[in-house]
């Protein structure tokens, strides 16, 4: 998809980080754009820095559906049908998952994986109906997912887990929509200039109850890494420039492919050369077709716009 201008964009977590640079690229390129963020004071701070003609805030929690449905009401009623999504709104919890209690589990699952979701559920039936009839030709859907999504350590164990999660809905959703002209990307980005790192700030009273204690000097550390993070106007250009060339995956960060190499090449190296069982042939025929109506697919999705 080549053609920005005069599109409805709805962007979460908007206001800040990936999200601030992802507006201010959109509107550079003509778009309309909603600004969609749980903090109002980040809204109207990211709204004073840019032309207002073309944009507008909606206080959003991405974990509620309700609330999601009426903010995309909202913003179709008064910019028009949006028909470039991006859910990257997102949150972290720097630790293991063996530390962790259900409260994190379904805080950190429901930011990252619960509102990439809910974001697809609200807008993506109406993209598709409406490439059906005409009303609107084309659109993109990027969902932010994270080099967590590959690289896996320790810590932070749950936003792996959502980021894994969300690289497997972006694939899957990108070989259902190409046939309404529609692309899908995931990015994948590094080290970003953002607030992540206090992320319990807006964390909700309600899956407080079994947190650990916020350690302000492990904030303020992390506060200093993200200070030489990549410029979120840098990455949000990068997008953009994905988005025009239909990536599935979207690297804005140099700095990870040669340790993506490695890992690709250990997964690979976990292979065994096991003797044929029973029904190896036709299991292979069965994956042989498999394959080749898959890999057609992909083509066919790769040309979308």
């Amino acid at each position: 998809m080549k053609d920005f201008a005069g599109r409805t964009a709805f962007v979460t977590g908007g206001a800040n980080g990936v999200g601030i640079g992802i507006v201010r690229n959109l509107l550079g390129e003509g778009c309309k754009v909603a600004i969609a963020d749980i903090r109002q004071d980040s809204i109207d701070a990211a709204l004073a820095g840019v032309d207002t003609r073309a944009v507008m805030g909606v206080q959003l929690n991405v974990m509620d559906r309700a609330g999601f449905a009426a903010a995309a009401d909202q913003v179709e009623a008064e910019l028009g049908p949006v028909s470039l999504l991006f859910n990257n709104a997102g949150i972290n919890l720097f630790q293991t998952i063996e530390d962790s209690s259900y409260d994190d589990w379904d805080w950190v699952l429901g930011v990252n994986l619960g509102g990439v979701i809910n974001g697809v559920m609200t807008f993506a039936p109406r993209m598709k109906a409406r490439a059906r009839s005409g009303e609107v030709t084309g659109g993109h859907i990027t969902n932010t997912a994270s080099m967590a999504s590959f690289i896996a350590s320790g810590a932070p164990g749950i936003y792996n887990t959502a980021k894994f999660a969300v690289r497997g809905l972006s694939y899957s959703l990108r070989h259902s929509m190409y046939p309404y002209g529609i692309g899908v990307s995931v990015v994948h980005p590094g080290l970003v200039k953002s607030l992540i790192y206090a992320s319990d700030a807006v964390r909700p009273d309600a899956l407080k109850r079994a947190m650990q204690p916020v350690d302000p000097a492990a904030v303020e550390r992390l506060a200093g890494i993200h200070q030489f993070g990549m410029e979120p106007d840098t990455i949000g250009a990068r997008i953009l420039d994905g988005i025009r060339e239909n990536r599935a995956n979207i690297f804005t960060h140099p700095d990870h492919k040669d340790e993506l190499r490695e890992i690709f090449d250990e997964i690979l190296a976990d292979y065994r050369d096991y003797p044929e069982d029973a029904g190896f042939e036709r299991r292979v025929a069965f994956e042989q077709a498999r394959r080749e109506k898959f890999a057609e697919t992909r083509r066919q999705a790769q040309a979308v716009g």
